[in-house]
């Protein structure tokens, strides 16, 4: 069993291509260090995304988020990396990733990114956050 940090995404084939479903998964205990002070940002990580052919794997993308526990990194940089890794990883018909930080000198930042298939066209709308 793994038990060290990997920015490794595993994937797996799509059970049911023919049709538009949502994943969403909610990662409550995200760490990184601010790049400033090296001080841990914590966050609150939630990730949807419709799967074209490949899908990615629970575990792998545990050990992905752990990987950045000791990396200074900018609120908006992790998040869109985070997004691009999973567009790589499985190219997603449409994915989301919204960051919501935990308070740091006063503020909540909260970023969220989106990537969609320039060709996908959903066969339900209601699928798609609006926010």
């Amino acid at each position: 069993m793994t038990t060290k940090p990997s920015t490794e995404l595993e994937i797996f084939e799509n059970p049911n291509t023919g049709r538009d479903y949502l994943i969403s998964i909610e990662i409550p205990e995200f760490t990184c260090l601010c790049p400033k002070t090296g001080q841990p940002d914590f966050a609150e990580i939630s990730l949807t995304y419709i799967p074209d052919n490949k899908c990615i794997e629970l575990k792998a993308l545990k050990l992905y988020i752990w990987s950045y526990r000791d990396t200074g990194a900018f609120h908006e940089a992790v998040t869109n990396k985070i997004l691009d890794d999973i567009v790589h990883a499985c190219m997603p018909r449409y994915a989301q990733v919204t960051a919501r930080f935990n308070v740091r000198g006063g503020t909540y930042p909260t970023i969220t990114v989106r990537h969609r298939q320039p060709t996908w066209k959903p066969t339900d709308f209601s699928l798609i956050p609006s926010n």
